[in-house]
C-alpha cells in the first residue's frame, strides 16, 4: 500500500508536524470521534460523527441517515475533510501570546462513497460496532442487523487520499 501524503496545501506549523505514518494511523485506530467536512454550494458543513479506520483497506467508515445534511452534500460532492483530535492541558504563560493547548489531531482527504452491497455496509457497520462495543457480542448480546435497518442507514467508505499529523506535547 503506497503512503497517503499531505495535500498540496502544505501550509503549517513544522514543528508541530507528525510525519510518521504508523503514529497516524495509530491514532486514528484509537481516535473515539471525529468532524466531517463536506460542501453544497460553496458552503462548507462540519458534522461531528462517530467512525472506525481499517488498516487494511487504509479507509474510515462512518454513517448517517439517508436523509440530511451529510448524505445530500456527499451525493453531491463526495471530496471531504475529515479530523480527529484530542485535547490536553491548558498551558499557561507569562505573556498571553504564548498561552497554548496539549493537542493531537489527524486530518484525512478523500472521497467518500456511500456503500450500496448489504454485505459490505453490514461489515461495515460491524467494524463501527466492534470498535464502541467491543465486549458486546453480535447476534447474542444484540440482534443482527435487518434489511429494514440498512435501508435507512447510509454507510460510508472514506478513501483516504492523503493525511496529515500534528501535535503539541
Amino acid at each position: 500500500m503506497s503512503e497517503p501524503r499531505c495535500p498540496i496545501n502544505r501550509v503549517r506549523r513544522r514543528d508541530r508536524a507528525v510525519e510518521d505514518d504508523n503514529w497516524i494511523r495509530a491514532f486514528l485506530r484509537d481516535a473515539q470521534h471525529g468532524v466531517v467536512a463536506t460542501e453544497a454550494g460553496g458552503q462548507p458543513f462540519v458534522n461531528p460523527l462517530l467512525f472506525v479506520y481499517e488498516e487494511e483497506t487504509n479507509a474510515l467508515y462512518f454513517h448517517s441517515g439517508r436523509a440530511g445534511r451529510i448524505f445530500a452534500n456527499i451525493a453531491a460532492n463526495p471530496r471531504v475533510c475529515f479530523n480527529a483530535c484530542r485535547m490536553g492541558k491548558l498551558i499557561a504563560e507569562a505573556e498571553a501570546w504564548r498561552f497554548d493547548v496539549q493537542y493531537e489531531s489527524v486530518v484525512v482527504f478523500g472521497k467518500a462513497t456511500a456503500l450500496a452491497d448489504p454485505e459490505e455496509v453490514t461489515r461495515a457497520l460491524r467494524l463501527l460496532l466492534a470498535k464502541y462495543f467491543p465486549d458486546l457480542r453480535y447476534g447474542e448480546d444484540y440482534r443482527p442487523i435487518t434489511q429494514e435497518q440498512l435501508a435507512k442507514t447510509a454507510v460510508y467508505r472514506l478513501e483516504i487520499e492523503a493525511w496529515s499529523g500534528k501535535r503539541n506535547t
